[in-house]
């Protein structure tokens, strides 16, 4: 072992990464459908189908039409569409059935990713020892803290839902989706990519290349198999001292 920082290598990190997000969407999803049983969404779903399929045979219009469709139909069509909405939009049933939709799948997206990140990111690594997940194992990735001391869960929780549940994920989740329901505009994607280019940043000033979610935990990922990660801080206080005693008894005097 080298009492150094042996930082993990981008690419072990990045495949780890890559291994470790194909097992938390699995996860992820489970939840979501899992949450949208019990929530009932597929009921307030129907509905909706049922109210575009009403009002769409009434009027003679298609409701789910793209916007290129919607560019190529006659005045006359154009017309009958928005009497259409107007009446879909007057179905207070319909109405109510739309917006539990909306509720009910900003819902169930967090508390399913939530739920994913929680037992992918957070007990496994418990489970686990040393902060890895099933990605860090496979690579031979652990973490620890910046002091070179063992990952206390305190510091894994921070990590994983402030940093990377809340931050990284969670509010470009929810950008996506303002985006899908026209809630935002050109500033959704702008929100977006400062993100990206603010995670590029700090993993490109950091000496330790940390992320976002390292930095309020202050953890660091580094070599399994060369780095020297102590139980506490005394015992690496302990061991340089040691080192330092040793080294001093070599010299010549």
């Amino acid at each position: 072992m080298i009492l150094d920082l042996q930082k993990a290598s981008m690419w072990k990190r990045i495949s780890a990464f890559l291994f470790d997000g194909i097992m938390l969407s699995i996860v992820a999803v489970l939840f979501a459908w899992l949450l949208s049983v019990a929530l009932g969404y597929d009921v307030y779903s129907a509905r909706v189908d049922e109210a575009y399929a009403r009002y769409s045979e009434e009027y003679g219009v298609d409701l789910t039409m793209s916007l290129a469709e919607y560019e190529s139909i006659s005045a006359e069509e154009s017309t009958r569409l928005d009497e259409a909405y107007a009446a879909l939009s007057a179905d207070h049933e319909a109405l109510y059935a739309y917006n539990m939709m909306i509720r009910l799948t900003i819902v169930i997206v967090s508390i399913g990713i939530l739920l994913a990140f929680i037992l992918t990111e957070f007990t496994v690594p418990l489970l686990l020892g040393n902060g890895q997940t099933i990605g860090k194992k496979v690579f031979g990735i652990c973490l620890m803290g910046t002091d070179m001391v063992k990952i206390r869960p305190v510091q894994l929780f921070i990590r994983t839902v402030l940093g990377k549940y809340a931050v990284e994920t969670m509010i470009p989740v929810l950008i996506v989706m303002m985006i899908l329901f026209g809630v935002i505009g050109i500033v959704g994607p702008i929100v977006l990519f400062g993100l990206l280019l603010l995670e590029v940043i700090v993993c490109a000033v950091s000496g330790k290349r940390a992320f976002i979610h390292d930095l309020p935990a202050a953890t660091v990922a580094v070599d399994m198999g060369s780095q020297m990660i102590f139980d506490s801080k005394e015992a690496m206080i302990a061991y340089k001292e040691k080192m330092h005693a040793e080294k001093v008894a070599k010299q010549p005097y």
